[in-house]
């Protein structure tokens, strides 16, 4: 006899049939169906590639914290005020000052290091802005949608988060 829960649902007999289904055709066929009535779109999927090969396993993640856009009081009158970040990972800090020129910074402790601007859906090949060995930077480098910024400094990897411009 097998054992019934209080709902009169038998464990014991759905074990059996889940080791009996097989999802192979079937979901052959549902993603034949997808592709015909509901296709990923091409940019989505070169995205999606895009960021997977960004995906560096070496890199340690800078956290945001602080944003300009959600953390400063706002000053009255000014309409273009530089947006301001700041990252951090570990002992390393990453200020930031985006504005529709470019990206201008530094990094504490300073040190010299090369930065790319990673964007969304550009092409393969990042900007890429140098820190000199006070830690500051600047370029021409306007991001326009998603970013985030990759660091290599002294054998280190460090990626900040994505933001949207």
């Amino acid at each position: 006899m097998n054992a019934t829960d209080r709902d009169g649902f038998d464990e014991n007999e759905d074990a059996l049939h889940e080791d009996e289904f097989d999802g192979g055709p079937l979901e052959e066929e549902l993603r034949g169906a997808a592709a015909v009535l509901d296709p990923v779109p091409a940019q989505l999927r070169r995205l999606a590639v895009d960021a997977f090969a960004l995906h560096d396993l070496d890199a340690r993640l800078a956290e945001l914290t602080f944003d300009s856009l959600v953390d400063a009081i706002p000053v009255r009158g000014v309409t273009d005020a530089p947006r301001m970040l700041t990252f951090r990972s570990g002992d390393l800090t990453v200020d930031v000052e985006v504005t529709a020129q470019g990206l201008m910074g530094q990094l504490l402790p300073p040190q010299p290091a090369r930065i790319e601007v990673l964007g969304g859906p550009q092409p393969a090949v990042p900007d890429t802005l140098t820190a000199d060995a006070m830690g500051r930077f600047a370029g021409n480098v306007a991001p326009s949608g998603p970013f985030a910024l990759r660091l290599r400094a002294g054998g280190e990897v460090v990626v900040t988060e994505w933001l949207r411009a």
